[in-house]
């Protein structure tokens, strides 16, 4: 089958290679899927990258947890009526804190656990379907982690990013009010055309104050956070008394430190998020929410750029560089 992959961490042209391998055969209890595009995540040229300096966990590594395709074949235990569905794919390599899998989504065939594929909604393509699986999951763990959201004031750090568009359409459209940051006009727009009903240019001097001004000086209830360590003090100054903060990333300063006592004092909370190890009932909610919200065509997915698999090397640059607005795909 046509695949890329790696053989050692670095730089994206230095490492990653397009070839041929064996096309894989699904055992008990998984499906194998003709992949038609591959999502890629931050997470997904971190690893290829070496993030924090990690070695190698297999001799060879097929990247992305992300993708989409037809289910072509199935193994033992699993129902042959499973053939020909199209499905969505996530957690295909596993999450960071062990070795994971080896055999990602950047290849024509993957075998995968059948509990990590979804039915793919019909108004859905294959390359919006493969942006589902990191951001989907992790956008909607922080909303709705800590309790229903109704007429909740919920800040979105970074909302012009793929993460921070899936957070706010999903708190708009269950009903909280939302205010986005974004560091771009265009970002901004990105940000307003998810359902944003404020936006402020976090560059902006003032922008703390134009959103304790919209909040009329009593802050949000809940901060969904791309940027942990970098943004606690000003997180913590808009929270109200008993808030949330939700941080799902903490790139910038991935070992934070924080005022403890400054937060105390006003009874908040911190909630860690990762994507790839969720409650189940978390896992069946966040797609229940996805079906109703695209069978209402109220769920959108942005695609940036679609490159086919040959321009991997490309395509990882482009997540790199975070120049581009929406989900950069591969077509396979």
């Amino acid at each position: 089958m046509k695949a890329a992959y790696y053989k050692k961490t670095g730089t994206a042209r230095d490492v990653l290679i397009n070839g041929e391998l064996e096309t894989p055969k699904p055992t008990a209890n998984e499906v194998l899927i003709s992949v038609k595009a591959s999502g890629i995540n931050p997470s997904d040229v971190k690893r290829r990258a070496g993030w924090q300096n990690k070695n190698l966990p297999f001799p060879l590594i097929i990247p992305h947890s992300d993708g989409a395709g037809k289910i072509v074949k199935v193994g033992r235990n699993m129902s042959t009526d499973l053939i020909g569905s199209d499905v969505w794919v996530w957690n295909a390599q596993g999450g960071y804190a062990g070795p994971g899998r080896a055999f990602g989504t950047a290849a024509e065939f993957i075998a995968v656990p059948a509990t990590q594929v979804s039915k793919l909604p019909d108004n859905v393509t294959f390359e919006e379907g493969a942006c589902l699986g990191v951001p989907l999951r992790t956008s909607h763990r922080a909303v709705f982690a800590d309790g229903p959201i109704d007429n909740k004031l919920i800040l979105v750090q970074g909302a012009g990013g793929v993460v921070g568009n899936f957070a706010v359409q999903l708190a708009s459209q269950f009903g909280a009010t939302v205010i986005a940051t974004a560091g771009s006009k265009e970002r901004m727009s990105h940000a307003l055309d998810a359902g944003a009903h404020h936006v402020v240019n976090r560059h902006d001097l003032s922008f703390k104050k134009e959103i304790m001004d919209i909040t009329k000086g009593l802050g949000v209830d809940r901060i969904i956070e791309i940027e942990f360590g970098g943004n606690i003090e000003t997180d913590i100054d808009l929270l109200k008394p008993n808030g949330i903060i939700a941080a799902y990333s903490s790139t910038t300063v991935p070992n934070p430190t924080f005022p403890y006592y400054k937060l105390a004092a006003k009874g908040g909370q911190i909630n860690l998020i990762q994507s790839f190890n969720l409650p189940l009932e978390a896992e069946q909610q966040c797609q229940r929410d996805l079906q109703e919200l695209c069978e209402a065509g109220k769920f959108k997915v942005a695609i940036g750029k679609v490159l086919p698999i040959s321009e991997i090397s490309t395509a990882h640059e482009m997540v790199e560089a975070k120049t581009i607005i929406g989900n950069v795909v591969l077509k396979v």
